[in-house]
């Protein structure tokens, strides 16, 4: 999760796979790590199966959070996002694979191994 007024990275997660759950146990972390209060935030994110979920779409209404989604089709609709992945994945120390979820972790400095 990125702040667009800040550049800064404010959330972030690695896992197997992603999914509703995953989506939501990161977005209410986040929340609540950087003491968000209700109807003080704007969640912009893809059409992506987790972040259209009801399991999503139900924590952002108990939280006060406004959902804003990209346009459908359009890949580009989040820069910010985009820039920041392409910032990572460009780095000459980003492997091309990683072996394991484990080594991914190691790599990313990831708090919960």
């Amino acid at each position: 999760m990125v702040d667009i007024f800040s550049r800064y990275v404010v959330g972030w997660m690695i896992a197997r796979r992603e999914s509703a759950d995953w989506a939501a146990i990161l977005i209410e972390e986040t929340i609540q790590k950087e003491n968000i209060q209700p109807d003080q935030l704007v969640v912009h994110s893809d059409r992506g199966q987790a972040m259209t979920s009801q399991t999503v779409a139900n924590l952002l209404v108990d939280l006060g959070v406004v959902k804003s989604l990209n346009r459908a089709y359009v890949s580009n609709d989040n820069p910010y996002s985009e820039s920041l992945f392409r910032t990572v994945k460009d780095r000459p120390t980003f492997p091309k694979l990683f072996g394991c979820i484990a080594d991914a972790k190691v790599f990313a400095g990831y708090p919960r191994i």
